[in-house]
């Protein structure tokens, strides 16, 4: 078993074990974001579906209103003239077969990759490699598309692709933890909207079972999922 170091007990017990009203976690979440690092702030929901039936599974993408803090390296694979309406869009990389083939190599200076429709099917080569880290595109995670601009400018300002785990479990980041408690809180609720808007059509029963958030080296926190739905979205 892992050895719990001095400083997260510390932090552990600063926790009650309930679930808390959404600002007060993330007010908590921010006093406990004690690393000697930027944290970034996640969230992780159990939700009641069971992924390995096709109308169970939930992949889709939230744009946080906030941004995620981050700097996004967009890659493009695309042909022709969208190669460079890539580039002049602001994408960090854009390439065609050649660029496939390098990734293939082990090129991975990127955190996102878009591609076009014509050429997944030479894209899916990358199934094995981009697979196992999240990256590979898909339709459903917006990162299929013929309109580069609008895609590479959304993922840029903090739109997030996320899907639920094998065991249902959605983990997402949503902001850092340097960010205001009330933008952390306008973040999370865009995100609860999102899960609600895109539940699967086999899901049955309860479909919320809990929700966490946490800094990177920081405790888990409960939040009052039903408290943050309750919430009004401000206009």
């Amino acid at each position: 078993m892992a050895k719990v170091s001095k400083r997260l007990r510390d932090l552990q017990s600063k926790v009650e074990k309930r679930a808390y009203e959404p600002i007060e976690a993330l007010n908590l979440l921010k006093e406990t974001a004690t690393a000697k690092f930027p944290e970034s702030a996640e969230a992780h929901i159990r939700l009641g579906i069971d992924p390995k039936y096709t109308d169970q599974q939930l992949r889709t993408t939230v744009a946080l209103p906030k941004g995620t803090g981050q700097t996004i390296r967009v890659a493009v694979v695309a042909r022709g003239e969208k190669v460079a309406e890539a580039l002049n869009n602001g994408a960090d990389i854009a390439g065609s077969e050649e660029l496939i083939d390098e990734i293939l190599k082990g090129r991975m200076d990127f955190d996102l990759l878009i591609a076009t429709p014509d050429i997944m099917p030479q894209v899916a080569r990358l199934g094995k490699v981009l697979g196992p880290r999240g990256l590979m595109p898909s339709p459903k995670g917006g990162t299929v598309t013929l309109d580069l601009a609008q895609a590479i400018n959304e993922f840029k300002a903090g739109k997030v692709e996320f899907r639920a785990d094998r065991t249902g479990i959605v983990h997402v980041l949503f902001g850092k933890a340097a960010f205001s408690a009330e933008d952390l809180l306008t973040n999370l609720k865009a995100l609860q909207e999102t899960i609600d808007k895109n539940r699967p059509s086999g899901a049955k029963g309860r479909y919320w079972r809990t929700m966490f958030v946490t800094s990177t080296m920081g405790p888990s926190i409960e939040v009052d999922i039903n408290a943050l739905r309750d919430m009004k979205t401000e206009a």
